[in-house]
């Protein structure tokens, strides 16, 4: 879905009880003040709400940086907003794909791009069909991104790497080059093959290697 001004909304929306990922918690949405109470406090007819929200991480659209797999890479306060915030990208058309092969000709140019990859797999978020068989990226795919210099890399798919086993080469790799990664993103068949641009900034948060964003793209007229 896109608005009058051209953003497109990329991200899963929040729920209280959803799933994201197998195993992990899902949210907790309540309320710390309530209107009611809030009446008491501020005087009749002057209500707000104050809510409270226990939450994983990894929940819903998120995106991962350095600390996520490695204890001396950087956290999300120091993310540079350089490679998330209104960065030049293009989506890549990668239907029909389990193993996700881009070879470093077909990045030639993409450089400081954000670089997403749409599988459609997000079609199945929140049911079972979203953990088996989901597409992910090679390991040779990563290494190719991180060779041309790209900024960032999304995918609509329950994870960026294969869940077969433990290994995340994908992970290590992109991680490992300081290329933040999102993942669970959806709605990308809204968006053109290039002539955008693409957001997903979370919270400065010491200590954390993953977040919730809002991830959005921002098409040219």
């Amino acid at each position: 879905m896109s608005d009058a001004r051209g953003h497109v909304d990329l991200s899963h929306t929040i729920t209280d009880g959803m799933d994201t990922y197998p195993g992990l918690p899902a949210p907790v949405i309540g309320t710390h003040l309530s209107r009611e109470a809030a009446e008491e406090v501020y005087g009749p007819g002057m209500t707000f709400q104050i809510g409270m929200i226990e939450i994983c991480t990894n929940t819903g659209t998120y995106l991962d940086v350095p600390f996520h797999r490695y204890a001396d890479g950087h956290d999300l306060s120091e993310l540079p907003l350089a490679r998330v915030a209104a960065v030049p990208a293009v989506c890549l058309d990668v239907r029909g794909s389990t193993v996700i092969e881009v070879a470093g000709d077909e990045l030639s140019g993409l450089g400081g791009h954000a670089v997403l990859f749409r599988t459609d797999h997000s079609h199945h978020f929140g049911t079972p069909a979203y953990a088996e068989g989901h597409p992910y990226l090679s390991t040779a795919t990563a290494e190719a991104l991180v060779a041309c210099g790209v900024a960032c890399v999304g995918i609509d798919s329950l994870n960026i790497d294969s869940t077969e086993g433990g290994e995340r080469p994908v992970h290590s790799t992109l991680l490992g080059a300081d290329v933040p990664i999102i993942e669970h993103l959806t709605n990308l068949s809204s968006l053109p093959g290039s002539g955008f641009t693409f957001t997903a900034v979370p919270p400065k948060i010491v200590g954390a290697g993953t977040f919730t964003v809002r991830a959005f793209a921002t098409v040219a007229d």
